[in-house]
């Protein structure tokens, strides 16, 4: 088994490409998917939000309501902390358990958007980076996404620059332009991909 964590700035088309590895036999864990799994309701992952945050960041139906409790960990470091010291365990958990599912001979591809700022790229046998120049990770954001030029470039400064993400990388995958200039990039490193993961046997 070949462990791969996937990063890339927001807007960079990280999700493209883990699209386009899925469609060539790669096993995908999705971080952000699995937060917000972990904290469903019924699940001890809300029960441990509501107890910190109390029942006012739960909409009606009982279900997170994310906007509410975004802005009251926002720019607020103690407050993400204790959030973050919820859900980042519960996420680390169920990601294992996606990767032991697994099969032994498989690439296994971990989309963790801040894998960089958590510095998680000791975590796995590979880091590939998906990077974008600003321009057009800020066009993206507000032709697509409906940002405003002022929101997308918070999300953005928030985040690890270009530099400190390559530093990390193995491989990057450049995706300024189209498509059809993605898919070759990424057929390549999927193709070293799987000949590391025959290298290195099952587990």
């Amino acid at each position: 088994m070949l462990t791969v964590g996937l990063t890339g700035g927001i807007g960079a088309g990280k999700s493209e490409v883990s699209r386009l590895l899925v469609s060539y036999g790669a096993v995908l864990v999705d971080a952000d998917r699995v937060a917000r799994e972990v904290v469903e309701p019924g699940t001890p992952g809300l029960a441990a939000v509501v107890e910190a945050f109390g029942p006012g960041v739960l909409t009606p139906e009982g279900a997170l309501d994310r906007p509410k409790l975004g802005s009251l960990v926002f720019g607020d470091a103690e407050r993400l902390a204790t959030l973050n010291g919820i859900v980042h365990p519960l996420v680390r958990a169920r990601s294992a358990e996606l990767q032991a599912a697994a099969a032994p001979d498989a690439v296994v591809v971990h989309d963790v958007p801040l894998l960089t700022e958590n510095g998680l790229a000791p975590l796995y046998d590979v880091v590939v980076v998906v990077d974008a120049s600003a321009e057009t990770r800020l066009d993206r954001l507000v032709r697509l996404r409906g940002m405003t030029g002022a929101e997308a470039r918070a999300r953005m400064a928030a985040q690890a620059t270009a530099e400190q993400r390559r530093a990390i990388a193995d491989y990057v995958i450049d995706n300024d332009g189209p498509i059809e200039a993605l898919e070759p990039q990424v057929r390549e490193v999927w193709e070293r991909l799987e000949a590391r993961a025959a290298r290195t046997g099952p587990e």
